[in-house]
């Protein structure tokens, strides 16, 4: 299964357009794709615009409710298409601007994505974020001004951020040998950073021209110095993982605690229950009752055993009874014997 979570996406888009490029997603074998909305300057106070990107025909997502349109009925062409996610992804200058808007992002995209332009900003979205982004997407065909250093990047990876290479930056006739340069080396410079962990792979492709098959784009940065099997973690299960952890951050108990599906039997009703707990409660009853009534009888047997060797005074009974009488009466018994003989 092959994702790819960064497919263009603006709101002069036409509509058959963004429909051709997901089918032909589709039959290159990406199952997850996510519509990306690139978001600089002024943040604007309404920011999900993506609210159907393809009404009746996009699948709804069953990991983000808000991902589809859940109450439309899909028609037979949506088996041809990926299910699609909306993402955001936002430009950053000044980080002071961002950082308390980033909770209304999260809560209205299924992704969020950071666009840092100077080291500032890059080491705030690794470190310093009030709401961790889901990925950090570099411009990696300009020139960064700057060295992501190691530290900061794997601070990064272990609060669950990954990074992104969008490989149809490089893709097309319009692109320079500067920009190619550029791209060749801050790819190199970021395997070196994160040492190929917490990285996933998109295209960033602005029409179907610019998507490739999963191979293909494994083959290509495999020539500029990324594993070919860390590549195809990186367009598989680690772009999965980005996708899960975030429903699961946005339906579960504080980000942690998701109830996925419950056991066959295991749901029962306040009634079940009650009953359950009153039938548990008889049995004790019961329990304790025969309980009792086993220490009376066992009592009463050894009372009425002690009155038959009190009545017996011969024959077997002068052991027991001697055994039963008192010391003071023994003595007694002891010198009346010694002054009779």
């Amino acid at each position: 299964m092959a994702y790819d979570l960064n497919i263009a996406w603006s709101p002069t888009t036409p509509q058959t357009e963004i429909e051709h490029t997901l089918r032909f997603a589709k039959n290159l074998g990406y199952d997850r794709v996510a519509l990306n909305h690139i978001i600089s300057g002024p943040i604007p106070t309404i920011p999900n615009p993506i609210n159907n990107p393809v009404p009746q025909l996009t699948p709804p997502h069953p990991s983000f409710p808000g991902g589809a349109n859940t109450n439309s009925k899909p028609s037979t062409t949506a088996s041809s298409l990926p299910t699609v996610l909306r993402r955001a992804t936002i430009i950053i200058d000044d980080p002071k601007t961002t950082n308390y808007r980033l909770a209304d992002y999260t809560r209205a995209y299924d992704l969020v994505a950071l666009r840092p332009r100077n080291e500032k900003a890059f080491s705030w979205s690794c470190l310093d974020t009030s709401e961790p982004p889901a990925i950090i997407s570099l411009d990696l065909t300009s020139f960064l001004g700057y060295h992501i250093h190691h530290r900061t990047a794997m601070a990064a990876v272990h609060k669950g951020i990954t990074f992104e290479i969008c490989y149809s930056q490089v893709l097309g006739p319009g692109v320079d040998a500067r920009s190619r340069s550029n791209f060749i080396g801050n790819i190199l410079g970021l395997i070196r950073a994160t040492k190929g962990r917490g990285v996933i792979i998109s295209s960033e492709a602005k029409s179907a021209l610019g998507l490739r098959g999963p191979a293909d784009v494994v083959n290509l940065l495999a020539v500029w110095g990324f594993n070919p099997e860390k590549g195809t973690e990186a367009m598989g299960s680690a772009a999965r993982a980005v996708v899960v952890n975030e429903g699961v951050r946005r339906r579960g108990f504080r980000g942690i605690v998701d109830i996925v599906q419950p056991a066959e039997g295991g749901e029962k009703t306040d009634k079940q229950e009650e009953g359950e707990e009153g039938a548990g409660k008889k049995q004790k009853q019961q329990k304790k009752g025969q309980q009792g009534q086993n220490q009376n009888q066992n009592q009463n047997q050894q009372k009425n055993q002690k009155r038959k060797n009190g009545d017996d005074g011969t024959g077997a009974g002068e052991a027991g009874g001697q055994e039963g009488m008192s010391k003071r009466q023994a003595k007694k018994m002891r010198k009346a014997g010694g002054q009779g003989s």
